[in-house]
């Protein structure tokens, strides 16, 4: 506090007609800032300016105003400015939409406060029957948006501060077996039999079938290059792009009992020029989401799979019964294409006479499976049988 009768050498205080005091002071950047509020004591109003002037001499000073910027006018704008791949813009624009500006949109990023977003994540819980997934995405979208607001030194602090919000603590995917597998590919019918052997047998993404073409399919050796993704927005527009991680673009090698189905693809549904797409609909354009998942549904019902159960869901299927061939960690990540492990990875490598080894690997371990499914029909028809003859 500056003593009695001593000149103020940072800010002024006067006394309002009310009795409360005002402070002001002349902040770095050249201009008047008065106190958001007015002072009960000259003490108060002066340890006020005190942290001030701290503020400026440890450069923490922040322009008070800076945040006075529309969160939804931000948020569309740092959207924008990351250049995402479509899939992704589209479904931050879409976790915008319905479940964060309708909070938060109407606000300054200055009026977003932790309690606010405390409030919000919880009535986002409640609201999505606890789809902790979904609310783990957009608390994890509202806190990026907020800790680049920091870095343009439009707040001072970041209110997205709740540990663990942005985890998500999906449950473990289920898999097929193989005979569900069979049966799937029985009951999509012979123009979709290889997708479903590819998703879980390859395993290939969706969006990596979707943009496989007949220069992408090798029958010596068996399997497909995996080059490019095309995934389709809601809108139905396809976004021929590249794959998901680096990892993404590999041969897949795939098990030899497949080869049939490949040959028979190609004669048969694949499209007729040397270009052509491999997948496409009955009539002969690229296959539709929505058409595709309608069929999906039928089949899945048919063959007793649970409702939770997703094409995607194949791939785990195909981990699953590469790592009971014997595949390392590494083995199973170049199939699947993914680059999520730890540095030390980088220095184990699968080479294509290992993938090779893989697939065969696969391959023994459904003929078997089938064997035995085969043994058990014939187990049953037999005891009918002999019911029937008793």
């Amino acid at each position: 506090m500056a003593g009695k009768g001593k000149k103020r050498r940072f800010g002024r205080i006067r006394k309002l007609p009310s009795g409360r005091y005002q402070a002001r002071y002349l902040g770095p950047d050249g201009m008047d800032r008065p106190a958001p509020f007015t002072f009960a004591t000259k003490g108060d109003a002066d340890d006020w300016l005190a942290e001030r002037q701290s503020e400026i001499r440890r450069g923490d000073w922040a322009d008070p105003d800076a945040g006075a910027v529309n969160f939804r006018e931000y948020a569309m704008q740092w959207v924008k400015d990351r250049r995402l791949s479509p899939t992704t813009e589209e479904l931050y624009r879409r976790n915008l939409r319905l479940h964060i500006l309708p909070t938060f949109g109407a606000l300054d990023l200055d009026e977003i406060t932790a309690p606010l977003v405390r409030s919000w994540r919880s009535e986002r819980l409640d609201a999505t029957d606890g789809a902790h997934s979904t609310v783990a995405k957009c608390y994890r979208l509202v806190k990026a948006i907020m800790e680049t607001a920091v870095d343009d030194e439009l707040i001072r602090r970041n209110p997205c501060r709740i540990k663990g919000a942005g985890q998500e603590n999906p449950e473990e995917r289920p898999t097929a077996t193989v005979e569900q597998v069979d049966d799937l590919a029985d009951a999509m019918g012979p123009r979709w039999r290889l997708m479903i052997y590819i998703g879980a047998y390859g395993p290939a993404r969706p969006e990596e079938q979707a943009a496989l073409r007949r220069p992408d399919v090798s029958l010596e050796p068996l399997g497909v290059w995996i080059r490019s993704a095309e995934p389709e927005l809601n809108t139905g527009r396809r976004v021929p792009g590249d794959t998901k991680s680096r990892a993404g673009k590999r041969f897949i090698v795939l098990p030899s009992f497949m080869e049939k189905d490949v040959k028979r693809h190609l004669a048969w549904y694949a499209e007729q020029k040397p270009d052509g797409l491999l997948f496409v609909g009955e009539r002969k354009a690229p296959f539709r989401r929505s058409t595709f998942g309608r069929k999906w549904r039928k089949a899945r019902a048919k063959v007793g799979l649970p409702d939770t159960f997703r094409f995607y869901d194949l791939r785990h299927t195909g981990h699953t019964l590469s790592t009971q061939s014997g595949a390392t960690l590494k083995d199973t990540m170049v199939r699947a294409g993914q680059s999520s492990e730890k540095a030390a990875m980088i220095y184990q490598h699968s080479n294509l006479e290992r993938q090779q080894e893989v697939a065969d690997g696969i391959a023994d371990r459904v003929r078997a499976e089938r064997k035995k499914a085969a043994a058990k029909d014939d187990d049953q028809a037999s005891g009918t049988q002999r019911a029937r003859d008793a």
